[in-house]
């Protein structure tokens, strides 16, 4: 893919009852800003209606390759050429063959043959139909013709089989659509990312612990593959699920994120320090539950070790982003962990975003401050990695 962005996608559905799944994605993609186009085989009318299509994505659903509203009589030249990509989800076994040979004998087919945009395929299928040979062979030529293949997953099928050939979740396919068009500009780096909380046990159902979602972290480790790097996610207990291509390190404590860092730090090119560790843990976790008799109780706590200060201080280390989230006095405060830890660059944000959707943030580096204005975290991501990426470019020879 060499777009940088895509405004408008034509979602062709084939038969198979993965189509039911295709409502969720027209869903998702125009809450993204997408403007979706759906195009259905005749087969895929048996598994869901173009009504239901029509009411999600706010436009006609086309079907028909002699359809008369077009007004030069050919709908397969006019809806390829307005789209910046096609993608095919489902996609079944027929239609991967007729892809694989030029067959144009309907509407969707026909404009897949005619495009002059890159064509993504999202296959969906029995298990031993996937595993056939001849799917196999079909699989590698459309790769081999440019085509991109998304998944298949592997689960329990309709049939009530296990194995591949379940069409990806609608969020994964958004995903990777996403990442398709995202510049590679940490292709071939490798990212070290903490997210989340820490858990700091005072007794076996009590602790000490934050506010913190891990969205953020969460959100640069997505956008930090998208970019093309190969990503190690650390994360302390959270709601969320971790990105389907990163390697997640699931911990509890700050003791458990450290030891989880330094294992891997040392392969590491870029270390993104996002995760809110406690700065205190209980020096004497009791064993057994503390029983309730009325009168005060007094805890002892002591300093955890600063994951992000050792980072930083490894000779020929990784290059280490920080991050502070602050209540007040959000530039002075950021600059002062910058410069304490000596970081190259700090994003500042106060402390009401956390656990919410959109932030905003302010980068600190040598050359000063860059605001980054209020937007979805993951496109925050995208804008602090960027500036990662030209700051790195820079520090190379």
């Amino acid at each position: 893919m060499t777009h940088s962005s895509i405004k408008k996608l034509l979602l062709g559905i084939t038969g198979g009852i993965a189509a039911y799944k295709s409502a969720e994605l027209v869903r998702l993609l125009v809450k993204q800003g997408i403007e979706v186009q759906v195009v259905m085989t005749e087969a895929a009318r048996h598994f869901i209606t173009p009504v239901t299509l029509q009411a999600l994505s706010g436009k006609r659903v086309f079907t028909d390759m002699w359809d008369e509203s077009i007004a030069n009589g050919m709908p397969h030249i006019e809806l390829s050429r307005e789209a910046d990509a096609i993608l095919i989800a489902p996609a079944s076994a027929d239609f991967i063959a007729k892809l694989v040979h030029g067959g144009a004998d309907d509407l969707l087919s026909t404009l897949c043959l005619a495009r002059d945009c890159p064509l993504m395929v999202a296959p969906a299928m029995n298990k031993q139909m996937w595993d056939n040979p001849a799917t196999q062979r079909n699989i590698a030529q459309l790769q081999q013709d440019g085509i991109d293949i998304l998944g298949p997953g592997s689960g329990e099928q309709a049939c009530g089989e296990i194995g591949f050939g379940r069409m990806l979740e609608p969020e994964q396919l958004l995903a990777l659509i996403e990442a398709a068009w995202q510049p590679k500009v940490l292709a071939g780096k490798r990212v070290l990312i903490t997210a989340g909380p820490t858990v700091e046990a005072i007794d076996p159902v009590r602790a000490v612990t934050n506010f913190s979602s891990g969205k953020m972290g969460h959100s640069i480790a997505q956008a930090a593959w998208e970019m093309g790097a190969e990503v190690t996610l650390v994360s302390g207990p959270t709601a969320l699920l971790s990105p389907s291509a990163v390697k997640t390190i699931n911990v509890v404590s700050a003791e458990d994120m450290l030891n989880a860092v330094m294992d891997h730090i040392q392969a590491q090119d870029i270390f993104i320090s996002v995760a809110a560790v406690a700065d205190y843990r209980p020096a004497q976790p009791s064993t057994n539950k503390i029983k309730k008799n009325g009168a005060a109780l007094s805890l002892e706590l002591i300093p955890n070790i600063d994951i992000l200060a050792k980072v930083a201080a490894l000779p020929d280390g990784p290059f280490c982003v920080g991050f502070a989230a602050e209540s007040e006095n959000l530039l002075e405060y950021a600059e002062q962990k910058r410069q304490r830890k000596n970081l190259p660059l700090i994003a500042a944000n106060l402390i009401d975003a956390m656990g919410k959707e959109e932030s905003s943030l302010t980068l600190l580096d040598a050359n000063g401050s860059h605001p980054l204005p209020k937007a979805p975290k993951l496109v925050l991501a995208r804008r602090l990695l960027q500036h990662v990426a030209v700051m790195l470019n820079q520090s190379e020879p």
